[in-house]
């Protein structure tokens, strides 16, 4: 290379670099498209049906419902599990309930030193990483914190047995910050919003666990949100739940204004959904699971389908319904996928990128089956195309299950229970077991759930929690 032609290829390298480093809109000719941000609402314990575009009659969600509109929704989307720590190790880990990291339902159960979260893997590619909510995955200052696994900020519950206070303190990086009686959740709403507006000049992931509509439940009065529904002729808790929920759809409406603000809307994507089923059906109110049976806690599809909303301007083609079935495994090779830093997923997980769905380019691969197993009784549910497997009365060794020993998991017992088999194409309420009619394809899927299930590693508590706090609740008239 001549001298004036390498001087000419180091002129443009620079002006390359500097492109890339300038915020998205800066100089629309001289930038170069960055990396896209990803911002991730996980709340808790939403029914399927509590959003107006997924059936509600009684709860306003007019944010979440454009938001729907303007981008896809999937109606076949499972959480991890049937509860909380589970469903999020799932989520961070990119393997199925069988395989992930974290089992069990306390929240002190830590991820270890180089199991890999979906942070980590995005960390790799440049992203600046913020969690906002519930962690549970490990206790403030030891070997499971957020921080130790790939964020760089985590403000809100590390114990999840914490969030079962609205009224306590939380922390931040694993240091304590006092709220002094402010509701938790406008805190972490707080950190959320701040966290955007300090990264929205480079690729950000935006992990938003929320821990509201968990109960107990709990809105201030003084929320716009519930003088909607304060008068309603329901029951307190059905009034609350809606109002919760109608303050969660005021503010993913802000983020979605405050990231127009800064024009950075056409280069973030968004997801909504729920952890895993509602935690009440609020039959003849909200009828949160609809014809589904079960809730959280239930392997049936009211335990585990979950609502989901995905939505990218530009990129994604506004106002699809996909049926294709995915769950929480498949956002991490989704996201890495998309960041850019596919290299750097473990090669053994079990989800399965979902950005030909997406996009609506390249071929979508699909699962051979997704599996789940519960906390307590180690009840498995297992999904192959339309059939839907659920295996009951799995029991463990006894004396294995106690308080003293859960955490050891030594000497399980996998025995097999019966299998009840539904057609999810014809039978979404899981009434009709087919068992009998096709003994082949239930032998088949506990074929299936047998190689899905592989024992957990150790499961006790990183040290025991102290400091809880579980202040009254402010009376409600």
């Amino acid at each position: 290379m001549s001298k004036l032609n390498r001087r000419g290829f180091l002129k443009s390298s620079v002006a390359g670099t500097l492109a890339l480093s300038l915020p998205l809109g800066a100089s629309a000719k001289a930038a170069v498209e960055r990396k896209p941000n990803f911002i991730f609402i996980m709340v808790d314990d939403m029914g399927y049906h509590d959003l107006g575009c997924f059936g509600s009659k009684t709860i306003l969600t007019p944010n979440i419902d454009k938001m729907c509109a303007e981008g896809v929704k999937f109606t076949d989307c499972y959480g991890g599990c049937t509860v909380c720590a589970p469903s999020r190790s799932v989520l961070m880990s990119g393997y199925h309930k069988g395989h992930t990291f974290v089992r069990d339902n306390r929240g002190g159960i830590p991820l270890f030193p180089g199991e890999v979260t979906v942070a980590d893997v995005l960390k790799k590619a440049g992203y600046a990483t913020g969690g906002f909510g519930k962690w549970g995955l490990g206790n403030q200052g030891k070997k499971g914190a957020a921080e130790k696994h790939g964020f760089d900020v985590f403000f809100g519950y590390y114990n999840q047995w914490h969030a079962h206070s609205y009224y306590t303190h939380l922390f931040r990086n694993s240091v304590k910050v006092e709220l002094n009686g402010r509701h938790t959740h406008y805190a972490i709403y707080d950190e959320t919003i701040k966290f955007i507006k300090e990264n929205k000049d480079r690729p950000f992931f935006c992990y938003c666990p929320w821990t509201v509509p968990h109960a107990p439940y709990d809105i201030p009065e003084e929320d716009p949100a519930w003088a909607i529904y304060k008068d309603k002729p329901w029951k307190k808790d059905a009034k609350v739940v809606a109002a919760m929920d109608t303050m969660i759809d005021r503010q993913v409406g802000e983020i979605i204004d405050l990231l127009k603000k800064f024009k950075i809307d056409n280069n973030t994507l968004i997801f909504f959904c729920s952890d895993n089923g509602g935690a009440k059906r609020f039959e003849g109110v909200h009828n949160s699971m609809g014809e589904m049976k079960g809730h959280k806690r239930s392997m049936y599809e009211g335990g585990i389908r979950v609502p989901m909303v995905v939505r990218w301007p530009g990129r994604i083609k506004p106002g699809q319904v996909s049926n294709h079935p995915w769950y929480f495994p498949d956002v991490m090779p989704t996201l890495a996928e998309l960041g850019g830093v596919s290299k750097e997923v473990p090669k053994d997980i079990d989800g399965i990128s979902i950005v030909p769905t997406l996009l609506g380019k390249g071929e979508q691969k699909t699962h051979e089956y997704m599996y789940w197993d519960d906390t307590w009784y180690h009840n498995e549910g297992l999904r192959m195309g339309k059939w839907k497997g659920i295996r009951k009365n799995s029991k463990f060794e006894e004396n294995t299950h106690t308080a003293a020993n859960r955490g050891k998991w030594k000497g399980m017992k996998h025995e097999s229970g019966k299998i009840e088999l539904y057609d999810l194409s014809k039978d979404i309420g899981e009434k009709n077991n087919l068992a009998d009619k096709h003994p082949d394809i239930a032998k088949k899927l506990g074929v299936l759930m047998d190689k899905a299930w592989s024992e957990p590693r150790n499961q006790a508590d990183d040290g025991v929690y102290k400091g809880i706090e579980r202040k009254p609740k402010k009376p409600r008239s």
